[in-house]
């Protein structure tokens, strides 16, 4: 018992001895300042990493890691694609007008209605075996018109981007409505009959307009929709067609009374009435006759 409590003795004493030394709680105290400096600091760069988490759209809802995927941002544009699932089925029945065709392919791309020729805004597109097939979206888009046309069929337009959009009508039926927004290959409805062209029977009227400009959509299939937006077709030639009448000869503007033939200048004595005209010669004849009764008065003068 008594070496036990030496022990605890000497112990005590050591400790005692200890924190009687100057530096002891100086060096506790700065201890103790570095691990809550240490905690501190190691809180602080947790919520900044936090911080960053989110301002780089990470753990955020809609984007990669949240509850909807994103899209890429340099995702590259969609190029456009026949209205039609299986291309080797079908066959183009009227291609575009295009006004440098020859004189032929111009002929071959009117439609008649009522007797009266009009030329082809778009391509006609019918199946090899002459039966319906389904009409998908050229292009991801927008619908901005799906309704029913007396005279083209059901229609359906869908806008994309700067000012690209394609049209399809002598739809049978309408698998859209307005303000859907379609993917590429979406399935607008069947091809049918209408009656603005009887001839190409059962068929899809595909049309692409830049600007409001149609273009010939054979020239762009498999091309991408950037190529379309930064051609000269649809801006420059709306511009064109809306400045026609500026470009037009100063001469075609005049008014009509403006473009008759101005009447031939003639000479100052033609312009002279019937009157002034005889009226040096009455002159001359008065002068004669003064003259002569002058001479007959002084000759009988001259007798007297």
């Amino acid at each position: 018992m008594r070496e036990e409590e030496k022990k605890r003795t000497s112990q005590k004493s050591s400790l005692q001895r200890l924190f009687r030394k100057r530096w002891v709680f100086p060096a506790i105290y700065l201890v103790s300042a570095a691990l809550i400096l240490t905690a501190v600091l190691w809180f602080t760069g947790q919520n900044d990493v936090a911080k960053d988490d989110l301002k780089y759209g990470e753990n955020q809802p809609g984007t990669a890691t949240g509850d909807e995927p994103s899209l890429p941002v340099n995702q590259a544009a969609e190029n456009f694609k026949m209205p039609v699932i299986d291309e080797d089925a079908i066959q183009v029945f009227r291609e575009f007008y295009d006004a440098e065709a020859s004189a032929e392919k111009q002929e071959a791309a009117l439609v008649v209605y009522n007797n009266i020729y009009s030329p082809n805004k778009g391509i006609d597109i019918v199946a090899k075996d002459g039966k319906t097939f389904e009409v998908v979206a050229s292009l991801a888009g927008t619908v901005t018109r799906a309704e029913k046309d007396p005279l083209h069929g059901n229609v359906v337009e869908i806008e994309h981007t700067d000012g690209v959009v394609t049209m399809y009508q002598s739809l049978a039926d309408l698998k859209v409505a307005k303000g859907d927004v379609v993917e590429q290959g979406e399935v607008l409805g069947m091809a049918g009959e209408n009656q603005f062209d009887k001839e190409a029977a059962i068929h899809v009227h595909f049309e692409i307009r830049n600007n409001g400009v149609a273009v010939n959509p054979l020239e762009y299939f498999g091309q991408s929709v950037t190529k379309l937006e930064k051609s000269e077709h649809g801006t420059e030639d709306k511009e064109a067609a809306s400045n026609e009448e500026d470009k037009q000869p100063a001469e075609d503007k005049q008014p009509a009374e403006d473009k008759q033939p101005k009447e031939e200048e003639k000479p100052e004595d033609s312009k002279k009435p019937a009157d002034e005209e005889g009226t040096p010669a009455d002159d001359e004849d008065s002068d004669e006759e003064e003259n002569a009764n002058s001479t007959d008065a002084s000759i009988g003068m001259a007798k007297a």
